[in-house]
């Protein structure tokens, strides 16, 4: 590849990646080309892009990006999957590909700054909330409190109603009488 082939995607490879700070790095030694496009259609689905990148590439890219943690996870053929709400999604679908296409494997992801690596911590990342599970899940603990709040005041009251309302009825039953 010559020098300025080379600067041109550099520079595309820049541009795409300086608006990312979180990226999954997964190899995908093995696939056909069924399979990855296959595969490239499912992530597409989900907002998901997927780049092939040339290590040393994504190096100069990744350093001049912000991303220099993710520069540890580019060992052999590798590919970036970056995009969809969180880095979270990206992992939990690039897992959800390699149970139908083994070959494909999650080599890692950095999620804002931070690495995981291994086939443990991308477990662990993939269990974590998104954001927008994460929001619910504050709403979710903020409202059972004040619906528990509510739940002991009304709950005594409606008793004491239906107490009233029992002895009314039977003070209007020996009146008939």
């Amino acid at each position: 590849m010559s020098k300025p082939v080379k600067q041109m995607i550099s520079k595309e490879l820049t541009e795409r990646f300086a608006e990312v700070d979180s990226v999954a790095i997964c190899g995908f030694t093995g696939l056909d080309s069924e399979a990855t496009y296959a595969m490239r259609g499912k992530l597409a689905e989900k907002d998901i892009k997927i780049t092939v990148v040339k290590n040393s590439l994504a190096r100069s890219a990744f350093k001049t990006a912000g991303l220099d943690d993710a520069i540890e996870l580019l060992d052999g053929p590798c590919a970036v999957a970056y995009g969809a709400d969180s880095i979270v999604t990206v992992v939990r679908e690039l897992l959800d590909v390699h149970k139908e296409a083994p070959a494909l494997t999650v080599k890692g992801a950095v999620l804002d700054g931070e690495v995981f690596s291994g086939d443990a911590e991308v477990m662990a990342l993939s269990k974590f909330p998104t954001r927008d599970e994460a929001l619910g899940q504050v709403v979710g603990c903020v409202l059972s409190a004040g619906a528990n709040l509510a739940g002991c005041l009304v709950g005594p009251a409606g008793q004491i109603a239906g107490i009233l309302k029992a002895i009314e009825e039977k003070a209007g039953d020996s009146e008939a009488a």
